[in-house]
């Protein structure tokens, strides 16, 4: 984010804007996300610095809000720190304070041990701890509150997923003005694995204080509006909430609650150009000269989470090395894996666990100074990451469950020659509309052994069409295209007709 380059420093990060006067007026659109699109950073020793915060939701709104010219409510990645709003380049910036309590409880517990296991079909079971609910409602009563703050009269709110799911109907009894748009980054599970919840009736009753209400695929959108019929009329300790709903529209009392379907995107015509420059092509064949010049490269590129199939790829690359299907002398694979939720005995598992899977392919298929498989576990610079892209002969995407997976979309879109092949789980929300990847099952070992063996073997003229199908969809389907779907359907009070996703729609022929 070229506001805040990685090496700004500030002795002070709680030193007071200069625009701290304008904040009284309020900004007429504000995005609220649990974290703000950079993290403040304390360094040894005792300055701070802000730095770009990883992830698909900063990449895909950083240029929404831009466009919009609007605020950002959002925690600043520290907790224990109160700050002020900051200001730069018209975007304003506010930070909400977390105590390492509410880090802990809220965050890594309900948020990451309760919910997302639950959303992402149970893979590791969530946990139910009814003092991680009460962090979850505090913390979303107080971003809620800096949003009631910070929004105009008559503002357009647009809350982020699922870490703020109370906000909607929390801002909206604190601010009946203002309207409220939700988006859900990842899947929204079917209707028998949400009825698990101990507080599912407050969750759905927090979503329907939204006036808009966004997933990334019609399924989604349909387990919700079963679930706001079934669950929203309910008793509750605070009375009954009168609920009706048809296709695409709930209602509530006298609002309407307006649900709908909004396949995120990525900037896909500027990731196109990026890839295109001299110093990405460049530094893309240094990297395979310093790989050994193989024929074949694969690569992976994920956060290090559990939903991710990072070690299902590896299962499918030591299976076909074993039997002799791949061959080590001219195959190699790159995995890039982001450090993530690191103080999780879940994630702490994992990683061993996949570090341990690479040194046994590695220790069985190697040769003396050329791993079959080379493991990353930190961030990588963009332009790198982008050279990585174009240099792969094979991007392995094999979630077992993912809401829409954007790194998928961004090497489709890096390969303008044409000459690379997307293996993709079926799992993902991008699986909708990239129809021409090589589509496999993750739970299916023979599947992605199958599916990674077509896309390296096929003759060159079926890959480069099924790229360039590729590249048409996501070209033309791009985050301008998801956030203009979305605030026009918001501000016209109705689901834009492209939110209600037919296969026609879908077809990444047309």
């Amino acid at each position: 984010m070229s506001a805040y380059p990685s090496d700004q420093r500030r002795s002070d990060a709680g030193a007071q804007s200069p625009a701290t006067a304008r904040h009284g007026a309020g900004s007429g659109f504000v995005v609220v996300a649990n974290r703000l699109p950079v993290d403040l950073q304390q360094l040894p020793d005792g300055t701070t610095r802000w730095k770009r915060s990883p992830g698909g939701l900063v990449t895909a709104l950083e240029p929404v809000l831009r466009n919009n010219n609007g605020a950002w409510v959002g925690w600043a990645g520290v907790p224990d720190v109160d700050l002020d709003p900051i200001v730069e380049d018209g975007l304003e910036l506010h930070p909400v304070p977390l105590t390492a309590t509410e880090v802990s409880d809220y965050y890594e517990g309900f948020s990451n041990g309760t919910l997302w296991p639950l959303y992402h079909d149970v893979i590791v079971r969530p946990e139910y701890r009814r003092h991680w609910w009460s962090a979850y409602v505090e913390v979303n009563r107080r971003f809620a509150e800096y949003t009631a703050k910070v929004a105009a009269e008559g503002a357009t709110v647009w809350v982020q997923d699922y870490q703020l799911q109370l906000v909607p109907k929390m801002l909206r009894m604190l601010r009946p003005d203002v309207t409220i748009g939700f988006f859900l980054h990842i899947p929204f599970p079917p209707v028998e694995l949400f009825m698990q919840m101990p507080w599912r009736t407050e969750i759905i009753e927090g979503l329907l204080g939204s006036d808009l209400i966004g997933f990334h695929l019609p399924g989604g959108a349909q387990n919700f509006l079963y679930l706001a019929k079934r669950l929203a009329g309910q008793p509750t300790s605070r009375g009954t909430v009168g609920v009706r709903s048809k296709l695409g529209v709930v209602q509530v009392g006298f609002r309407t609650v307006r649900v709908g379907a909004f396949p995120i995107s990525i900037a896909s015509a500027e990731l196109d150009e990026q890839s295109r420059r001299r110093s990405v092509r460049e530094r893309a064949a240094q990297i395979r000269a310093e790989l050994g010049n193989p024929k074949h490269i694969l690569l992976g590129v994920d956060r290090l989470d559990y939903t991710k199939g990072i070690d299902i790829r590896l299962a499918a690359l030591e299976e076909l090395l074993r039997e002799g299907r791949v061959d080590p002398a001219d195959t190699v694979m790159v995995q890039l894996a982001t450090p993530s939720r690191e103080r999780v005995q879940s994630y702490i598992q994992m990683r061993g666990d996949i570090e341990r899977q690479v040194g046994r392919i590695n220790g069985e298929f190697a040769r003396v100074g050329y791993p079959v498989v080379h493991y990353l576990h930190r961030p990588i610079p963009r332009e790198e990451l982008l050279a990585f892209f174009v240099v792969a002969d094979a991007m392995l995407v094999t979630p077992l469950r993912d809401g829409m997976n954007l790194v998928a979309k961004e090497y489709v879109a890096s390969h303008s020659g044409l000459n690379g092949a997307l293996v993709l789980s079926e799992f993902t929300g991008a699986a909708a509309e990239l129809r021409q990847a090589y589509l496999c099952n993750p739970h299916d070992l023979d599947s992605v052994e199958d599916a990674i063996m077509a896309a390296l073997t096929d003759n060159p003229e079926t890959r480069r069409r099924r790229m360039r199908a590729l590249r048409r969809q996501v070209l033309a389907h791009d985050v301008d295209r998801w956030a203009r779907a979305f605030l026009d359907a918001l501000a016209q009070g109705q689901v834009a007709g492209s939110a209600l996703l037919s296969d026609a729609d879908l077809d990444p022929g047309r």
